[in-house]
């Protein structure tokens, strides 16, 4: 079994038993849902500072078009310094990750909450989120290509946190602006992850022995 190719079996094994509960209503995760955005969404309302910071990191900073033009960045600096293949893979691994998922959600219809006082709006439906498999799909790329090109080991674990803030942060804000459920976040996070990890896979599978900078492909970092 190529390395990387257990974590993509797991997240894609977890994200379809959450997928089948939220088809079927579970009734025991509707109930989780429901009372963590209502619990949150009173606090949106009462603290307008705040909900405009939170509006502020998950429209701008941690937008899905944020992060595609990151991605975009990295392709073309993969493809100018000759690694065309890696920069091809990052981008159809980014590209499937936005189609995959506008695929579940028209699929799934699932709506999102609704509330008589919204803090933010979005569009198309709810499950998964959007941003936040985004936001992993991106980040999990940075790492692996950071690793890929042997990256100084300081650096690495400043993106890891960086990263890990921001997968979090996405999550957090969706919930708290009241346009997402939490397994909507849960769901995004699962099918970024076993993406990534695939596409990590089936690349260094490919060519185990090529190297696009000082580094070896192992798989995400």
């Amino acid at each position: 079994m190529p390395h990387g190719t257990r974590p993509a079996l797991v997240c894609a094994a977890l994200f379809t038993v959450l997928l089948t509960l939220v088809v079927l209503r579970w009734a025991p995760l509707m109930s989780l849902d429901a009372a963590v955005t209502g619990a949150l969404h009173p606090t949106a309302v009462s603290s307008p500072g705040w909900t405009r910071l939170n509006r502020l990191l998950s429209d701008w900073v941690w937008d899905p078009w944020t992060m595609r033009a990151g991605l975009a960045v990295a392709v073309c600096l993969l493809v100018r310094r000759g690694a065309r293949l890696l920069g091809a893979w990052v981008a159809v691994t980014a590209l499937a990750g936005a189609a995959l998922q506008q695929a579940l959600k028209a699929a799934v219809g699932r709506p999102r909450p609704v509330w008589p006082d919204p803090v933010d709006t979005a569009h198309y439906a709810a499950f998964p989120s959007g941003h936040a498999l985004s936001v992993l799909v991106a980040g999990a790329l940075l790492l692996w290509l950071l690793r890929e090109y042997g990256v100084r080991p300081v650096w690495r674990w400043t993106a890891r946190t960086v990263v890990a803030v921001s997968v979090v942060g996405v999550g957090v804000t969706r919930v708290y602006l009241g346009v997402h459920w939490p397994s909507d976040v849960l769901g995004g996070w699962l099918l970024g992850g076993a993406l990534v990890a695939g596409a990590a896979a089936v690349y260094t599978a490919r060519a185990p022995g090529r190297r696009s900078g000082p580094g070896a492909a192992h798989g995400p970092g």
